[in-house]
């Protein structure tokens, strides 16, 4: 229970935990164990609207606001981080760029295929130099005529090389203005010349997701692909951040709350010495740290989507947000193992902790590292 939370907030955690149940949980196993991208699980996601809950309903979208989407993200990643990441990239980084700065051609273009699951976007902006350093970015576009021509490379970008990706979004340099680097965000479909595309394989996370890297040689893109004005491409990153880092707390959130049940359940039904786990006080006080954490969690997250939702300032909120959920998934996802002991060292389809267990440690990495997020909060609170 709680106080920010609707009707129609309820009925979308149902919706979406029955999708998760009935349809994710008995085959993710075999995905995540072939690291194979299950599109045609992407696709019944799609038929379920939460693939353009960010977009406007004129485009086929769904209209949610931020925190009916986050709870579907969290009801997901309680089940699998690799669909929650899908879900999460293609929404955040994908859509919300396009709704936010895109024109009406370009949504008209765009959307509609990306709001079904025919289609996934992806965002760029990691490469070899450039992470949390995001102006390190090195891939160039050159205007030539009325295009850009594209030279460079990105890494790690999730969403982006399977055979429903459609393309990215694409930060590049495009010169210099006043002395400072001058970048822009470009819309590059797969299609293009000179854009080359590879799976990123031998994962610790996220196995049944799509990450790659991505290269551009001479790649020639119409000036019409522009996102936004020139030169406001690292506000536009920046924006995105602040709304994708909801989306990676959200994981966060719902993958502590999936290894909290599983750890529960366990406890209960494990015997030792002649009572269940869960009867030792040890046990049920690990549970209710975890219990304890995930509500802090919970109520942290959705109070940033409610000041997103209603016109405010969130950019704080979310890095916190985003912080203390990866922080607490680890906490969680750890105290699961050791409650679970040995069944928790192997692949258990029964009990998935070893799953849980590796995918919580991107979480402290990607969409702004734990380090990167305490120097956003300090800085933030030493202004005031």
């Amino acid at each position: 229970m709680n106080a920010l939370l609707q009707e129609n907030h309820h009925q979308i955690r149902e919706k979406v935990r029955h999708f998760a149940e009935t349809i994710i949980k008995p085959v993710i196993d075999d995905f995540d164990e072939k690291e194979i991208f299950p599109v045609e699980l992407v696709r019944e996601m799609g038929k379920t609207g939460v693939l353009g809950m960010t977009a406007p309903v004129e485009f086929g979208g769904l209209g949610s606001d931020y925190l009916s989407y986050v709870i579907a993200i969290e009801e997901m990643a309680r089940v699998d981080s690799s669909m929650a990441a899908t879900l999460a990239a293609h929404n955040s980084l994908g859509v919300g760029p396009i709704v936010e700065f895109g024109t009406q051609k370009q949504k008209e273009i765009f959307l509609p295929a990306f709001c079904t699951g025919e289609k996934l976007w992806a965002f760029g902006l990691t490469e070899e130099n450039a992470g949390s350093d995001a102006q390190g970015v090195e891939t160039t576009a050159e205007i030539v005529g009325n295009e850009f021509l594209v030279n460079g490379s990105k890494k790690y970008i999730t969403n982006g090389t399977s055979d429903i990706s459609a393309g990215m979004t694409t930060l590049a340099l495009t010169g210099e203005k006043d002395g400072r680097k001058e970048f822009t965000a470009i819309l590059i479909e797969k299609e293009r010349e000179g854009f080359t595309r590879e799976t990123m394989k031998s994962k610790l996370v996220w196995r049944a997701a799509d990450n790659g890297m991505l290269y551009f040689n001479n790649c020639r893109v119409p000036l019409e692909n522009q996102l936004g004005e020139r030169g406001y491409g690292f506000k536009i990153m920046l924006k995105t951040l602040d709304s994708g880092r909801l989306s990676i707390a959200a994981i966060g959130l719902g993958l502590a709350q999936g290894a909290y049940e599983m750890a529960k359940a366990y406890a209960k039904q494990r015997k030792q010495f002649g009572k269940s786990l869960s009867e030792f006080q040890v046990i049920a006080f690990k549970l209710a740290d975890m219990a304890l954490k995930i509500e802090n969690a919970r109520n942290s997250l959705y109070n940033a989507c409610w000041l997103k939702d209603n016109g405010h300032s969130f950019g704080q909120q979310a890095a916190m947000a985003k912080l203390y959920c990866a922080e607490i998934a680890r906490e969680v996802a750890d105290e699961a193992v050791q409650i679970l002991g040995g069944a928790g060292l192997f692949k258990n389809r029964e009990w998935p902790i070893e799953r849980f267990y590796r995918d919580q440690r991107l979480l402290q990495i990607g969409e702004g590292t734990s380090e990167i997020l305490r120097m956003v909060i300090s800085r933030n609170i030493l202004k005031e």
